[in-house]
């Protein structure tokens, strides 16, 4: 009976489930606008080929919780494995793994549907019909100075790496959670002021968000749990724009919410969907899941699928990369 009930409990609220608003997508406020410069962009990345050339099956992708796009143009791929960080060009060359990251071992995750706290149940490790053996990833953003930045949710730390994936800083304390300057519960994704500052949405436990120094110096936080203005349930994604302004994926609200530079809130786009990505495209549009929309939350034009990505990017080109939970990333070329 209590594995049934925990198996009720975490298909209708694990942390990190995305199979319902993939379900959701096609139904989304905005889905309705046309598919105007974007078409599939083939099989992406290159499949591992044998000695003779023959096709050796896909890449052993689990669950891909995110992608960016470097300053070189190659594609990093954030995925819930032993190699969380895989790194492919453009064309979907394999480059290589990164490997001084390594993502904390997850266990089963719920949210509370009375006072929507996030808990930990005593299962550890496997996730998801593939299961996954580093559920921890979460987010992976690159900053305006190259370095990538990738965010460990279940280990509750957020780490700055150069271009070659080298750590440079830490922020959080792995393993431990709190709601303090240096203590996160669950973060889920991290973004950059056009000042130099660093946000963290500390976002399944804590449903807030932290701003530090480029060099990792406390300087504040706004939010708190709830549904009113300047609230979040599950502040999932987060982009900044040139002017500073703050875009909040709030999830299980289903609205994205806008903050001035100083974290003042500004406003919302209210109904759109179980979109829970963002990504600030470089002529500073918003892709919200598969919708683009212009600053003002109006939706311009849609990628032709009906999936919706837990993270995407863009490259200087304007290709779009989706990265999916069901353990594929696929690319729409701009034409």
């Amino acid at each position: 009976m209590l594995g049934r009930r925990c198996a009720i409990l975490i298909l209708l609220n694990l942390a990190f489930a995305g199979t319902a608003w993939s379900q959701q997508a096609a139904r989304a406020p905005g889905s309705e606008v046309p598919v105007v410069h974007y078409k599939p962009g083939g099989e992406w990345p290159d499949q591992p080929r044998g000695d003779k050339g023959v096709p050796a099956g896909y890449w052993p992708f689990t669950q891909v919780a995110s992608v960016a796009v470097k300053r070189d143009g190659n594609i990093l791929v954030l995925h819930r494995n032993t190699d969380p960080i895989l790194e492919y060009a453009p064309n979907g060359k394999f480059i290589g793994a990164w490997g001084d990251v390594r993502f904390d071992r997850g266990k089963v995750m719920f949210v509370n549907k009375q006072d929507r706290t996030a808990q930990m149940s005593g299962y550890q490790g496997v996730y998801g019909a593939a299961g996954c053996a580093e559920c921890g990833a979460h987010s992976i953003r690159v900053d305006p100075q190259g370095n990538v930045w990738a965010v460990d949710a279940t280990g509750h730390v957020v780490t700055k790496m150069d271009p070659q994936g080298h750590v440079m800083m830490t922020l959080g304390t792995r393993g431990r959670t709190g709601n303090g300057p240096r203590l996160f519960y669950l973060p889920t994704d991290v973004a950059f002021a056009p000042n130099g500052d660093v946000l963290v949405s500390d976002g399944y436990g804590n449903a807030r968000i932290v701003r530090y120094s480029h060099d990792g110096r406390y300087l504040g936080q706004f939010g708190a749990r709830g549904n009113g203005r300047g609230q979040f349930q599950l502040p999932h994604n987060l982009v900044i724009d040139a002017r500073g302004r703050i875009y909040i994926t709030d999830r299980d609200n289903q609205r994205v919410e806008i903050f001035d530079a100083d974290g003042k809130y500004a406003g919302e786009w209210d109904n759109i969907g179980g979109n829970s990505s963002l990504v600030l495209t470089p002529d500073q549009h918003i892709w919200t899941g598969i919708v683009l929309r212009d600053l003002d939350g109006r939706a311009i034009e849609r990628l032709p699928t009906a999936k919706n990505p837990h993270g995407a990017a863009v490259a200087a080109n304007g290709d779009v990369y989706l990265g999916l939970l069901d353990g594929h990333v696929e690319k729409f070329s701009r034409q």
